[in-house]
């Protein structure tokens, strides 16, 4: 029985006693960005607002532009339309369903309100958690004569938890872009 004992904890002892060092990492990996700087656009369509530096600026038809961050592979994509005939309604219907047909993927989808009556910009602001194709929509409107939306999307695969600095500093830039929105007089 001893025996048996004797030869079992030399075996542990044995095996137990390698120099193998297993290095740990210190910390998870933190993704920084630059402090945001901003800048004006000036553009030919009836809205003008201020966008990252870090940034790229692609206007196509009809008043819509792209605004691109090359580093982080991501794009805000912005769409004017006319509020013309009564379709505001069907514009914010538009806006509200293209947020929530993320709603299968997203964990959850708080939304918040913008209103700066001095420049007569309304909108609302919705935050897409999870791994959803996109991460943030919006809208503003002067509820008149003038509705833009916009829609984040990343070029990857959805991962929420590795994407998430990404789109917690473009969601700063989206509140930065509807604070700065003005309608031309």
């Amino acid at each position: 029985m001893f025996r048996l004992f004797f030869i079992t904890l030399f075996c542990v002892l044995l095996v137990a006693c390698n120099d193998d060092v297993l290095v740990k990492p210190n910390a998870m990996l933190r993704l920084e960005y630059p402090k945001a700087t901003y800048k004006g656009i000036a553009t030919n369509c009836p809205y003008s607002f201020e966008i990252n530096e870090e940034a790229v600026l692609k206007s196509n038809a009809n008043c819509a532009f792209n605004v691109s961050y090359p580093k982080m592979n991501a794009t805000i994509y912005l769409t004017y339309q006319d509020v013309a005939h009564n379709n505001l309604d069907s514009l914010l219907y538009d806006a509200q369903k293209l947020a929530y047909d993320h709603n299968i993927k997203a964990e959850s989808i708080p939304e918040q309100p913008f209103v700066n009556t001095d420049e007569k910009v309304y909108g609302m602001f919705y935050m897409i958690n999870g791994n959803a194709a996109s991460q943030s929509h919006f809208y503003v409107t002067d509820s008149v004569n003038h509705f833009v939306s916009g829609s984040l999307y990343f070029e990857a695969k959805p991962n929420f938890d590795s994407i998430y600095p990404a789109v917690v500093y473009l969601r700063n830039d989206i509140r930065h872009v509807m604070e700065t929105f003005t309608w031309e007089k």
